[in-house]
């Protein structure tokens, strides 16, 4: 399969002579140690990540692992030092300023943190921007940004100015802004980070359901490992610039590469994160079962509906058919994380 969007052997350093701090980096020079000797800083290092069409890319770490820093290259708002991002097979780093700004008013929308809206314009002409920038027409663009401002639950403030609006609303009209492009591909830069917790659940929530219909390739920035797992059909974390692990998010969890996420994970509410399909062993037509659960369902509901019983077997279920089992031994055992160092 190939993937909307592909990095390569991504670097970038930040300082005067970054093509000369190549050799160091590849020799194996860290970055405190490139930044004590030489005054640069090694913002990304060898970047290898696809992202598959109609996807949600988690890309995360803690402050200062460079994920801002990788979100902005893919639109060269950051130029790299070396390396290959591909966009549908196309190399952006070859794209003239023409082809390269059609990219990003057609290809590529943008969520921001701080929700970057116009203050003196209004909702609706907010949302319209992507479109006027293309060059479509008022009646046009602005009908387009009507329909996903009700989309986003916000039929009825189009008139409204942003300072009259909750921050979680001012979002909101961010995302319809981002949809009214019509681009294919969204990035998401820490865009729920700057809301109320309820209010980043809700958000969350409205981005999933449009995300089952509109199946967008998203990529999205966040330091919350909760909100990472939540969102990842693709996990990326990031430290110190470089890539630690990456994969299906259930996967990651019940198999960290190495100390740092393990670390990284084990605080984690497992039952609330971890889904049947990635504990379920395979189905035994003569097994006796307690009942049936989906795949999908979480170990958290599992547990409520077996009252905390551990001698009971579910059978799993999907489009009727039985794809394999559940016993609740083994969902006990997944609870419980790895201790970081431990083999």
């Amino acid at each position: 399969m190939t993937a909307k969007v592909s990095l390569r052997g991504l670097y970038k350093i930040f300082g005067p002579n970054d093509k000369a701090m190549m050799s160091h980096v590849t020799a194996g020079l860290s970055k405190a140690e490139l930044l004590d000797q030489y005054k640069h800083v090694l913002g990304l290092q060898n970047i290898n990540v696809d992202m598959q069409a109609g996807e949600i890319t988690v890309v995360m770490g803690l402050s200062g692992s460079g994920k801002s820093t990788l979100i902005r290259h893919l639109n060269r708002l950051i130029e790299p030092t070396a390396g290959e991002i591909l966009v549908d097979g196309e190399d952006v780093m070859k794209l003239n300023t023409a082809n390269l700004r059609g990219l990003r008013q057609q290809k590529m929308s943008m969520v921001f943190q701080k929700f970057a809206l116009l203050p003196h314009r209004t909702v609706l002409q907010n949302a319209a921007m992507a479109l006027e920038v293309q060059g479509v027409g008022v009646a046009e663009r602005e009908a387009e940004a009507l329909k996903w401002l009700k989309r986003v639950g916000l039929e009825g403030f189009e008139g409204r100015y942003p300072s009259e609006l909750s921050g979680g609303m001012q979002q909101r009209v961010g995302i319809a802004r981002a949809l009214t492009s019509n681009a294919d591909i969204m990035l998401m830069d820490e865009a729920f980070s700057a809301l109320d917790p309820l209010i980043r659940t809700d958000m969350q929530n409205l981005l999933l359901e449009l995300q089952v219909e509109l199946q967008k390739t998203i990529v999205f920035i966040t330091h919350d490992l909760d909100e990472a797992l939540k969102l990842a059909d693709h996990l990326v974390i990031l430290k110190d610039g470089a890539v630690v692990q990456q994969g299906e998010p259930q996967g990651i969890l019940l198999k960290p590469a190495d100390p740092y996420i393990e670390d990284f994970v084990s605080d984690i509410n497992r039952a609330r994160v971890l889904r049947v399909r990635s504990v379920m062993e395979a189905f035994d037509a003569n097994g006796s079962f307690a009942g049936d659960v989906t795949p999908n369902t979480t170990l958290e509901q599992v547990i409520s509906r077996s009252e905390g019983r551990t001698d009971l077997i579910y059978r799993v279920v999907e489009d009727d058919a039985p794809v394999g089992q559940l016993d609740m031994r083994v969902l006990v055992k997944a609870l419980v994380p790895r201790i970081a160092g431990a083999h």
